[in-house]
């Protein structure tokens, strides 16, 4: 089917020197069992795993080598393919493959396939996922006969339409054929819609991507013995037969739906994914890969593609390097953490600064019984971690040692370095709390705030030492949520900011420099998109026409939105912007009432509104209804204004800080690439600024 003479010549061609090359290393392996010899290949680019293996050009060519190396070599009986510690590889190498134009997008398509198709249909092979394996990882694996997968491996899937691609390497063929269409819509469309969700070893498994499962520092092992069984016939791989009737039509029903549901069938990958799903039920391998290669070079000419890479750097290399954030070298060691506040969210963070940082933290509280609620909570969440195979016994026991609890500051917070408020979201409160800690600690120790609106410079004002106070905001659940938002008061020293960066980058979270301001980033243009949009439902536009005008705009319906944010939490937030910007925010009453009567979602279970919101409504007395276009550009138009007020305001450094907290923070998609370029490329940004961002 495929010349791979010629691609590898338009490969050596296209090839850059940029590429960080993930060698293929091919190695014999004698198996048990009298089985005979494997090559066993070793994808490594050579980086520890902070830097996971990709497929650039000179990869792939590396790849085929020795896939022909170990085909040639009679003694070699069977084939398999693994990576470096924890790591398969992590798909494509996107910025080399974007830079050689629509040309080398094809050619990359295809020679994916052509080394990839080496490993089936001639001598047996394997895929041993050890690790991370998502997109092009997962698909190597997948070309091979059989799979076996680490049980703690974190992360397996087809993130292509997140990204506004689509599996280009066999994906979107061989899943459908291997796990059924159900799963295959799960795999490829419903979970990377999801905010990129992937899933672990474990579930891999029982979704049937891997024919068998193994855990621990012997996986390779294992897998080898079990290769060798099959090879012998001591194991027989015995995989489901395939609906290819109406279960097949059902799951390309769900997926339509997905698709409208997610991105209002504004992004063309989704559409595609569907499309090559369905083709998949009676399409040869060959014309499958031939469809995946014609889709791939289609899509690499999208602007969603465009803003999709956009935001795949601003992940991939600002968000490792945060702009305005002073030099490292300024910042503090932190050797002990302790969070005033036992709650649900300071139990979180008590969890991931002990995981991560690997220090004594300290949870303090009203009185005993509280501080040691959260500390329970500590200890059975890492119990969990241990049940899950997650960690093993002794980083248990170490985990629950670092945690402990008091209701006695002075004690508790003697030698701390860092100290987080995680209390009741009111101004005075935290002001006390502060004056509490700054008695008992030395005068270096850090004092940050989990507050999600309050001004950091108020916060601070009283204090004997307000340089060493800055905000540390996490979103909610904090072990998920990548984005924390360092807060820099007016008169917050480089020292402090420099620590807290630190602390944020040892937290392994994705940090943004943030001038203090009501709300700071995410929250403000979130409060001014949901008042917006309340604004328009108290007018007369109805709940469900609300909710139906934003798919592939917001990460969710703006009301599901408010209910998983909390009305409480969400009012309390537009009552501070308000508060502070009276001429463009808004408080819903309908909103007042949700809370007065501590509803705690608009909708039921069965995703229907809520009885008891449409009784709070009130009708006005000249009801205005827009439609879902209408309403679309009012709010778009609104967070444009706002986005640009931000910027001349200095809230953010830059249009790609907004973008990337909004991405990290609020989970807006890559494939709109964040905001601003989604503003830019409406048009909305030259309608309502006079010029785009970009």
């Amino acid at each position: 089917m495929y010349d791979v003479n010629a691609l590898l010549e338009k490969a050596t061609a296209l090839a850059s020197d940029a590429e960080v090359v993930t060698e293929a290393k091919l190695r014999k392996v004698t198996l048990p069992g009298g089985a005979g010899v494997m090559g066993l290949i070793t994808l490594d680019n050579g980086h520890d795993h902070t830097r996971p293996n990709t497929f650039g050009f000179k990869g792939l060519i590396s790849l085929n080598t020795a896939i022909d190396a170990a085909l040639a070599d009679d003694e070699i009986v069977a084939i398999g393919v693994t990576g470096k510690p924890f790591i398969l590889a992590a798909g494509a190498d996107l910025t080399s493959v974007a830079s050689s134009g629509p040309s080398g997008v094809r050619t990359i398509a295809e020679l994916g396939h052509a080394v990839f198709g080496k490993l089936h249909g001639t001598k047996p092979s394997f895929g041993f996922i050890n690790g991370l394996a998502l997109g092009g990882g997962l698909e190597v694996g997948l070309h091979c006969d059989y799979r076996t997968v680490q049980d703690s491996a974190p992360a397996l899937g087809l993130p292509e339409a997140m990204l506004g691609l689509v599996p280009g390497w066999g994906g979107a063929w061989l899943v459908p054929n291997l796990i059924g269409a159900d799963k295959a819509v799960t795999v490829a469309l419903e979970n990377p819609l999801n905010n990129g969700k992937t899933v672990g070893g474990k579930k891999a498994f029982e979704l049937g991507l891997a024919d068998a499962v193994f855990g621990g520092v012997n996986y390779l092992e294992s897998s080898l013995r079990w290769a060798a069984d099959v090879l012998t016939g001591k194991v027989v791989v015995e995989r489901p037969e395939i609906d290819r009737g109406a279960g097949w039509d059902a799951a390309i029903d769900r997926a339509e739906g997905i698709v409208l549901a997610r991105t209002g069938g504004a992004s063309p990958a989704a559409r595609k994914i569907v499309e090559l799903i369905a083709n998949a039920r009676t399409a040869t391998r060959e014309e499958g890969f031939a469809a995946e290669d014609a889709a791939l070079e289609a899509m690499s000419q999208t602007p969603e593609l465009r803003a999709s890479l956009y935001a795949f750097d601003l992940v991939q290399k600002r968000a490792k390097r945060p702009a305005g954030a002073p030099d490292k070298s300024l910042a503090r060691k932190v050797t002990k953490v302790g969070i005033v506040g036992a709650g649900l969210m300071a139990s979180q963070m008590a969890l991931l600064f002990a995981r991560r940082l690997q220090v004594p933290v300290v949870l303090t509280d009203l009185d005993e019984e509280r501080a040691q609620k959260g500390v329970s909570y500590v200890h059975n969440e890492v119990e969990k971690l241990l049940a899950k195979g997650r960690i093993n016994s002794d980083k248990a026991n170490r985990l629950k040692s670092l945690v402990t609890g008091s209701a006695d500051k002075a004690t508790a917070f003697a030698g701390a370095d860092f100290v987080i408020e995680a209390v009741f979201e009111e101004m005075s409160v935290k002001k006390s709390v502060f004056a509490d800690v700054e008695k008992v600690v030395s005068p270096e120790c850090i004092l940050a705030t989990n507050t999600s609106s309050l001004s950091i410079t108020e916060m601070a004002s009283e204090l004997e030492h307000p340089e060493r106070v800055v905000g540390f905001h996490f979103f909610n659940p904090v072990a998920i949520m990548p984005l924390l938002e360092i807060v820099k008061g007016e008169q917050t020293d480089d020292a402090t900011l420099a620590t807290a960066f630190a602390t944020g980058k040892g937290l392994k979270k994705t940090t943004i420099l943030v001038s203090d301001s009501p709300s700071f980033i995410v929250n403000r243009l979130l409060g001014r998109f949901l008042g917006e949009v309340a604004k328009a439902v108290d007018a007369g536009t109805p709940i469900e026409t609300a909710d139906a005008a934003f798919a592939g705009v917001a990460p969710m319906p703006p009301f599901m939105l408010l209910g998983l944010v909390g009305p409480a939490i969400a009012l309390h937030n537009n009552e501070t912007l308000v508060k502070a910007f009276p001429e463009r925010f808004y408080v819903s009453p309908l909103l007042e009432k949700v809370v007065e009567e501590k509803i705690s979602s608009f909708y039921l279970p069965d995703l229907t509104i809520d009885p008891k919101v449409k009784a709070l409504q009130v009708a006005p007395p000249e009801p205005v209804e827009l439609t879902k276009e209408e309403l679309r550009e009012k709010a778009l138009s609104g967070l444009a204004e706002e986005v640009k007020l931000m910027l001349d305001e200095g809230v953010a450094v830059a249009a790609e800080d907004i973008d990337l907290a909004m991405i990290t923070g609020a989970g807006f998609s890559f494939w709109n690439g964040g905001l601003t370029m989604l503003l830019d490329s409406s048009g909305i940004s030259e309608k309502v600024n006079g010029k785009r961002f970009h």
